[in-house]
């Protein structure tokens, strides 16, 4: 083989695995996938930027697919040493308009229309509760 050709072959050979790669990172699953119908209702995040980040999300969905749930739950934005929670709520339930920091998150009355909780930890353990309250 000579040297011309081996070159063409080794640059055939990486464009191919350059496009695969591409590929791949272009087809990654979203939450627009999944099938729950999720809705973003209201957020909440401190503005505290140099210590631990409280990310606060009220959702609801179509159907309560728990896995999906939990999906959703992982693709929320988490900062280290910081903690996101993520209360699912079925679509036609009174929800939550505001949302505030600390241990109670939003008014009591609507603890019987949550469905889920998601809660990523400061570090990074998750815990998935099916109706917490």
């Amino acid at each position: 083989m000579s040297r011309k050709s081996l070159i063409y072959s080794i640059t055939a050979i990486v464009l191919l695995i350059v496009f695969f790669m591409v590929r791949a990172i272009f087809n990654q699953p979203g939450i627009d996938d999944m099938k729950a119908g999720f809705k973003e209702i209201v957020k909440y995040r401190n503005a505290n930027n140099t210590g631990p980040v409280q990310r606060i999300y009220v959702v609801t969905v179509k159907d309560s697919v728990w896995s999906e749930m939990k999906d959703y739950g992982n693709l929320m934005p988490h900062t280290k040493y910081g903690n996101t929670k993520v209360f699912f709520f079925m679509e036609n339930s009174s929800v939550p308009q505001t949302l505030h920091p600390g241990d109670v998150n939003f008014d009591p009355q609507f603890n019987s229309s949550c469905v889920a909780l998601f809660e990523k930890s400061a570090m990074s353990q998750v815990a998935f509760n099916k109706y917490p309250f």
